[in-house]
């Protein structure tokens, strides 16, 4: 499988993140399941185990369930994590990243296919955040098709729903929808929720 860089998702990502003011972390996401806060712990907790898990470290990260807690940010989340999505981002651009087995959330898996996983984790909760907080969302068009590519195996509209899942059910858009709201669909997400 080809390699795909995901620095340019996880690099807008950290932006988003560090433009999120204290007083919003409590409110509403596109990710039912979340806060603001809520999914900024997520992306903090997914850098950590997509990093282990390119580099196959089988350490505490590898078995370490997502996170989604705000109440666990601490008061270093502005640096702390965009600093590990950078490392994830330089993590996944070693050829030997995508080779092979690899462990994350406690399974083993190929790694190529945990590696489209981490571009859909950036991409779908980075255009999250930035709905959620009124910030802009570009996204290249080579990180889109692989979260697309990663999407069309797993999702489906039998999947769970409600307030406590991060990614509900697929929703069914035109066939000629932009390439992001064919992702978003995917991924259980309304492409037109805005904050009230």
């Amino acid at each position: 499988m080809e390699m795909v860089d995901l620095g340019p998702a996880a690099m807008q990502l950290a932006g988003l993140v560090t433009r999120v003011p204290d007083a919003e972390l409590g409110n509403p996401t596109p990710c039912p399941a979340y806060t603001l806060g809520d999914l900024i712990d997520h992306v903090g907790g997914l850098a950590l185990a997509f990093t282990a898990a390119a580099r196959k470290d089988g350490g505490r990260y590898a078995d370490m369930q997502a996170s989604g807690d705000g109440s666990r940010l601490g008061g270093d989340w502005r640096e702390r994590i965009p600093r590990d999505l950078a490392a994830l981002a330089g993590a996944w651009r070693d050829p030997a990243a995508w080779d092979g087995m690899t462990r994350i959330a406690g399974g083993d898996a190929p790694a190529a296919i945990i590696g489209l996983s981490a571009a859909d984790e950036l991409v779908v909760h980075g255009w999250d955040l930035a709905r959620a907080t009124g910030q802009q969302y570009q996204c290249p068009p080579e990180l889109l098709q692989a979260a697309h590519s990663f999407l069309v195996q797993f999702a489906s509209p039998d999947l769970p729903a409600g307030p406590e899942v991060p990614f509900g059910p697929s929703r069914a858009v035109p066939a000629d929808a932009p390439l992001l709201d064919q992702v978003l669909a995917l991924a259980g997400r309304e492409p037109g929720w805005a904050a009230s």
